[in-house]
């Protein structure tokens, strides 16, 4: 299996940002423990990422919004806060009756909370990650069975045209649409195990019935990203039906979340996707700090039983890095859910 970093992702700084007085969680050493658990496994050849262009990426995410992401760092900067970041203090609501053309505005406008600050570098790690994800689906459309998108930042939390919960271009819908590319009815299966609901991904495909969206994540009444993630949300319009959410209580354990992964299983399975995009999310992990009192306990034996179950699948699989927070056991998740996902 193909692993693709970009060491770009260092130039989103996010060591020393604070807000509200607390650490910034989505950091850059994830990223290089992340690596560090893939090469341990022997997963295969790490390779940086092919330069794709903007192509890809305006096929997700409209061109004012990717102008946004590039150039709201400098645009911004004359007025924000003390520190490295840019970040909105007014947002865009639903009661909002005008658009303003201040640059500051245009934070709020292009974001729904304030975990996606922009720094110096955010653009262009975040334009690598998206190239990461696109250069996996290369490899799988070109013949292997698998490839490992080792994104940073996230993505499944950014919507079309709006940044959030770290997340500023959404690396698995990049990919699906690329593994469409050419051939726009070709059927796309997306997981999404992170404990957290892929929100962004679930919106861009929400009317889309050449995707099925699947995702496993914490009951949205008492976790981020609350707006979203009901097991009622099925899809609209030719997308209805197209859409399954697998909301589980805090303390979720292996026995409990791999019930629930068999459920989504057997629907990709009967959904007979050609190509799986995977959003890998550790951070079901027990004690991950970005769980709203309490998460789930998934431990590194059942991270090994969601990799083979997944793989028993037997499609081409594109698996996108997503959360996952708690650095001890990081490493650790990572390379038993892949090594098991590899046999």
């Amino acid at each position: 299996m193909r692993v693709i970093f970009s060491p770009r992702h260092r130039l989103h700084a996010t060591e020393t940002v604070t807000i509200h007085g607390e650490a910034y969680a989505e950091t850059p050493p994830r990223a290089e423990r992340l690596l560090a658990a893939a090469q341990a496994a022997g997963l295969g050849p790490v390779t940086e990422p092919a330069d794709h262009g903007l192509g890809p990426i305006l096929a997700v995410h409209p061109a004012d919004y990717v102008a946004f992401l590039r150039d709201g760092y400098p645009a911004g900067l004359p007025f924000r806060h003390a520190g490295p970041l840019v970040m909105a203090d007014t947002f865009h609501t639903r009661h909002a009756r005008r658009r303003p053309r201040h640059p500051w505005s245009q934070q709020g406008y292009y974001s729904f909370d304030i975990q996606a600050p922009l720094l110096a570098g955010t653009w262009e790690a975040a334009y690598w990650s998206a190239q990461c994800a696109l250069t996996a689906a290369d490899a799988v459309r070109a013949g292997a069975a698998s490839a490992y998108a080792l994104c940073r930042p996230p993505g499944h939390h950014a919507l079309a045209d709006q940044a959030g919960g770290f997340c500023y271009l959404n690396n698995a819908a990049l990919a699906a649409r690329h593994l469409q590319a050419g051939a726009a009815a070709a059927r796309v299966a997306i997981l999404d195990v992170d404990y957290h609901h892929g929100n962004g991904t679930q919106e861009i495909f929400y009317t889309d019935p050449s995707v099925l969206y699947v995702s496993l994540h914490g009951d949205p009444d008492e976790e981020y990203p609350f707006w979203w993630g009901g097991a009622d949300e099925q899809g609209a319009g030719a997308g209805q039906g197209y859409n399954l959410n697998l909301p589980l209580p805090k303390g979720t354990d292996d026995a409990r979340y791999l019930a629930a992964l068999d459920r989504a299983l057997a629907a990709i399975a009967a959904f007979q996707p050609a190509w799986l995009v995977l959003s890998l999310g550790l951070d079901i992990g027990a004690g991950d700090p970005s769980a709203l009192g309490g998460g789930f306990a998934v431990t590194a034996a059942g991270f090994g039983q969601i990799g083979q179950r997944i793989a028993g699948l037997g499609r081409p699989t594109v698996i996108v890095q997503e959360g996952g927070y708690r650095l001890e056991t990081l490493g650790e998740n990572a390379a038993a859910v892949l090594r098991a996902f590899t046999g």
